[in-house]
């Protein structure tokens, strides 16, 4: 999760139709290539060798805790660890989640001289407006494959449908880890107004969460002329707002955020100052990858004792193991070198913006704050339940906020 300085009912699929001349007839670009996904059986068998040679340290000595958040006051327990590297080495199967992957429909295009990876679902629907969904750390396009089929061809006739596209993150899955500085997210938001264009996307929706929550800010402050509405799950607001006038629970909100960033975010600092250092653990070390990665998801879920109470092993598996395969630990962490604390302070967001703020992430903005970056909040919602990876965590909940969301957004822009 980055760090930067920092109720329009749902309309009805009549109502959330792009004008005709935003969605050009599909074709392929030239330079959009199809891809597929297929990891060699020997990187298989050679991660399930090194979790089975995996040299462990002796348990945390709060173990004796019970069951709830303080198990984790000093990290991953070595039994919740144990568990899940079992599980990886004897019980999972990547190849389901490849297939997914293909299914869906995997492509590359190369943008300002990278090679970047995306889904892309087109809905069956002549209504259907596109949608650029941006995942962040430590994510991927695993967060979206579950809800990817809802969006784009809903069963309900009068739910607004997407053409949805989800781009890897530069350095991130199958996209080309660069290997220059400069891939920051103002940078990853011009490339994807580049890919949608490329798709025949001129205008589109746009939605995010975490870095990609930055990302779609970026985008709707910045290309305005591109972007018909946002929706995001962080809404920062510029620095230096006033907590006169919050409410109890507003001041709350922002207490817990401060208390993150000053308590909880030492993986950000080192990810910002030293990503190629911890990248060589992370790379080399399946068992050093998933801890990393499962600290966080245990930490920033809407959950009491472990992130599975809400989100698929499996699925949390595919996450880790896509970072595995395709050796990103060190590239992905550089999103924090390139972009921690960068948000320009000044950027203002003029499109309509749909705003949910989840009451278990890791940092929330009262609507107030929020205001002052997104002059259009047309919908602002707090749901009861829910963390940093909703989509994992409440796929259908989020499926609904997401279509609400945006379809007050296109509404707004008539």
């Amino acid at each position: 999760m980055p760090r930067t300085n920092s109720d329009v009912q749902a309309q009805k699929s009549a109502d959330t139709r792009a004008p005709a001349d935003e969605v050009r007839p599909f074709e392929a670009h030239a330079e959009v290539r199809p891809f597929e996904a297929h990891a060699p059986d020997a990187d298989l068998a050679d991660l399930r060798a090194r979790l089975a040679a995996a040299r462990l340290p002796e348990a945390e000595t709060v173990h004796r805790a019970p069951p709830g958040p303080g198990r984790w006051a000093q990290g991953v327990p070595l039994a919740d660890l144990v568990d899940v590297v079992h599980h990886w080495r004897t019980g999972y199967d990547w190849r389901p989640f490849e297939e997914r992957l293909n299914r869906i429909g995997q492509f590359r295009t190369t943008v300002d001289g990278l090679e970047i990876h995306f889904l892309h679902r087109r809905s069956p629907r002549a209504d259907a407006t596109p949608l650029v969904l941006t995942h962040g750390w430590p994510g991927s396009v695993a967060e979206f494959v579950d809800v990817v089929d809802a969006l784009a061809d809903p069963q309900e006739a009068d739910a607004p449908a997407f053409h949805v596209v989800a781009p890897s993150l530069p350095g991130f899955g199958y996209s080309e880890r660069p290997d220059v500085t400069g891939w920051g997210t103002e940078k990853i938001a011009a490339a994807w107004v580049e890919l949608m264009g490329r798709l025949g996307y001129d205008r589109f929706l746009a939605h995010g969460g975490d870095w990609g929550g930055v990302i779609t800010t970026v985008l709707g402050g910045r290309f305005p002329e591109h972007v018909l509405g946002i929706h995001t799950t962080v809404a920062q607001s510029p620095p230096g707002m006033t907590t006169a006038g919050l409410t109890e629970a507003e001041r709350r909100w922002t207490e817990e955020t401060y208390d993150f960033w000053h308590h909880r975010a030492a993986y950000a600092k080192q990810q910002a100052t030293g990503p190629q250092t911890i990248g060589y653990a992370l790379v080399d070390s399946p068992v050093g990858l998933l801890a990393w990665i499962l600290d966080k998801f245990a930490a920033w879920s809407d959950t009491e004792d472990s992130p599975f109470e809400t989100i698929s092993r499996d699925r949390f598996l595919d996450n880790v193991t896509l970072y595995w395969l395709t050796r990103t630990g060190a590239s992905s962490a550089r999103i924090y070198y390139e972009s921690h604390d960068s948000l320009d302070p000044e950027l203002r967001v003029d499109v309509p913006s749909a705003i949910t703020t989840y009451p278990r992430d890791i940092e929330k903005y009262p609507r107030s704050w929020a205001q002052e970056r997104f002059r259009r909040i047309v919908r602002w919602n707090t749901p009861a339940s829910g963390g940093h990876f909703p989509s994992l965590e409440v796929p259908d909940h989020f499926v609904a906020d997401v279509r609400e969301g945006l379809a007050a957004a296109l509404a707004a822009g008539r």
